[in-house]
C-alpha cells in the first residue's frame, strides 16, 4: 500500500510478519512480543507499516500499563490526555476506558460513540491513539474506522476546489453534537485550548496523502463560513466519509493492542453489547505535530 513496498519476505526472516487486514485499512503484526525490545531495523519497518496501514494490532500481549508506555515509544512520545479523570494513578499517561462510568445525572458514559477523531482540539492533536484490551464483553464492542484519505480521494473535484483553503474551528465539546463528553475539571480545562484552528484537508506529514480532517464532536465551525451553511457541508463530508467501502471494524480479543492514525481515519466505539459486562482498556495516545 502506499509507495513503500511491503517488506514481507524480510519481515519473515526477522521472525514476524504484517498482514494486511482489509483493501485500505489495517494489518496484524504477528510474532513480535511488545514486552521484548526491537531493533532498529524492525522498528523503522513497524513505523512504516503504521503509516501505510493506519491500524496495527498486535494479539496477545498482555502488558501492565507501565509495559504498555514502554511499548508504544517504539512510535513516539506520549500526549497528555484532557481528561485526567481517568488517568491510572500509578501510571497517569496511561488512561483507562471503561463501560462502568456514569454523568452526574446517572446516565452511563459509553466512551467513543459516534465518529471522531481523538483530542482535535489540541494545537498539535495527537497523532495515534493505543489501546490495549484488558477485559471484554463476550460479544460486540467492536470499533470501527473509516478511511479519511480514500475519502478525500474520491470526493468531485468540484468539492475538493471547495475545500481547499477553508480551515475549522474545533472546541472540547461543540454545541452540536448529540455526543456529549464529560465535562473537565477546573485544573484540566486550565491545559485545554478554548478554540484551535485546523485545516479540514491535512496533508499526511510521513505519506504525503491528504484526508479529510473533521471531527464530528469537537469541530464548531468553518472559518468564514455561515454556520448553517458550515453545519451542511460538515455533515455531507461525513455522510460520504462514512459508506461502508471506507470502512474497517476491528473485533476485540483480551490481550489487543491496536493503535491507529489520528490523522488519516475516523473511529468510534460500538455500544452493542451487555452493559453488565466490563468492557475495560487501557489507551495511550502519540504526539501529533500541527495539521497543514
Amino acid at each position: 500500500m502506499g509507495d513503500r513496498p511491503e517488506p514481507a519476505d524480510g519481515n519473515r526472516l526477522m521472525g514476524y510478519t504484517i498482514a494486511p487486514l482489509s483493501e485500505h485499512i489495517g494489518a496484524e503484526v504477528r510474532g513480535i512480543d511488545l514486552t521484548e525490545p526491537v531493533d532498529e531495523v524492525v522498528q523503522a519497518r513497524l513505523n512504516g507499516a503504521f503509516v501505510d496501514h493506519s491500524v496495527l494490532v498486535f494479539r496477545d500481549q498482555h502488558l501492565t500499563p507501565q509495559q504498555l508506555l514502554t511499548a508504544v515509544r517504539l512510535f513516539g512520545e506520549p500526549f497528555p490526555q484532557h481528561n485526567s479523570r481517568f488517568a491510572l494513578p500509578e501510571c497517569p499517561l496511561v488512561h483507562y476506558i471503561s463501560n462502568q462510568d456514569f454523568y452526574p445525572d446517572g446516565r452511563r458514559y459509553i466512551p467513543g460513540e459516534g465518529y471522531h477523531t481523538d483530542h482535535s482540539n489540541a494545537a498539535r492533536p495527537p497523532k495515534a491513539t493505543i489501546l490495549h484490551a484488558v477485559s471484554l464483553p463476550d460479544r460486540g464492542g467492536d470499533t470501527q474506522y473509516v478511511d479519511m484519505r480514500l475519502a478525500y480521494d474520491e470526493l468531485p473535484q468540484e468539492t475538493k476546489r471547495r475545500l481547499d483553503g477553508l480551515k475549522a474551528i474545533h472546541v472540547y465539546q461543540n454545541r452540536h453534537s448529540a455526543r456529549k463528553l464529560m465535562e473537565l475539571s477546573s485544573e484540566n480545562r486550565s491545559r485545554v485550548p478554548d478554540a484551535v484552528v485546523h485545516p479540514i484537508v491535512r496533508i499526511h506529514p510521513e505519506s504525503g496523502r491528504k484526508a479529510i480532517y473533521i471531527n464530528p464532536i469537537r469541530t464548531e465551525g468553518i472559518i468564514g463560513m455561515p454556520e448553517e451553511e458550515a453545519l451542511t457541508l460538515l455533515a455531507d463530508l461525513l455522510e460520504h466519509a462514512t459508506q461502508p467501502q471506507y470502512q474497517f471494524r476491528h473485533q476485540w480479543r483480551p490481550g489487543d493492542l491496536v493503535m491507529w492514525d489520528n490523522r488519516s481515519l475516523l473511529h468510534k466505539a460500538n455500544g452493542d453489547y451487555d452493559m453488565n459486562q466490563l468492557r475495560y482498556l487501557y489507551r495511550i495516545m502519540l504526539q501529533g505535530e500541527v495539521p497543514v
